[in-house]
């Protein structure tokens, strides 16, 4: 069984429970998406199946390797794939079969993945959360780096120093987010909290397994 589904996030709202809780929830466009291709143990080493996002793509937008792999599952392209492993290859659905978002119910818990926003060049006290230093009565030391290595020795900086830089587009994952409702005809899925990315980006929703 195919514990997942792909998505695009649509924004955020807020729901309110039976008792007038307010529940802050993330829409999700999840689905439908289509089998494209089924790998088993005996053929790849492993057992897997990749599911592509249905939506209209370009045949402009499609090389010609990937649009080979999409003719021989007879399916349509799709811009957006990913795999999703299974413990059987039995269990796994047939290529060009629909994934659809009936697979959750509310309550379950699931892990959302996406591409966090990003942010361009930032320094240490955004990036790092650096405390920075003193504001006033003359210093001269803000916002800056402080020591970053002695110079004698070892006389260079150590990999992985915590240094200004590129932040955010990153693969991020949110993790036990309680699913608050499923909208099987317009295909939408509400989980409770915020989930990585900005409005329009794609992510992977994994349901939990016991």
């Amino acid at each position: 069984m195919i514990n997942g589904i792909l998505g695009i996030k649509i924004g955020m709202t807020q729901l309110f429970e039976k008792d007038g809780t307010v529940v802050p929830a993330t829409v999700i466009k999840a689905g439908p998406c289509v089998v494209v291709q089924k790998k088993t143990a005996a053929h790849d080493g492993y057992d897997a199946v990749q599911l592509g996002l249905v939506e209209f793509v370009s045949g402009r937008r499609v090389n010609k390797a990937m649009q080979g792999h999409f003719k021989k599952a007879k399916v349509s392209p799709a811009r957006f794939l990913r795999e999703f492993r299974l413990p059987n290859s039995s269990e796994a659905a047939q290529v060009g079969q629909k994934i659809l978002v009936d697979q959750f119910a509310p309550s379950d818990l699931v892990d959302v993945s996406g591409v966090s926003k990003g942010k361009g060049f930032a320094g240490l006290v955004k990036r790092h959360h650096f405390r920075g230093g003193a504001a006033t009565h003359g210093s001269m030391f803000h916002r800056a780096p402080g020591s970053i290595g002695s110079s004698a020795f070892p006389s260079r900086v150590f990999k992985g120093m915590r240094a200004a830089g590129h932040m955010g587009q990153d693969n991020v994952t949110a993790r036990n987010l309680r699913v608050v409702k499923v909208d099987l005809d317009q295909n939408l899925l509400l989980v409770e909290g915020a989930v990585p990315g900005a409005n329009g980006g794609y992510v992977v929703v994994r349901k939990k397994t016991s």
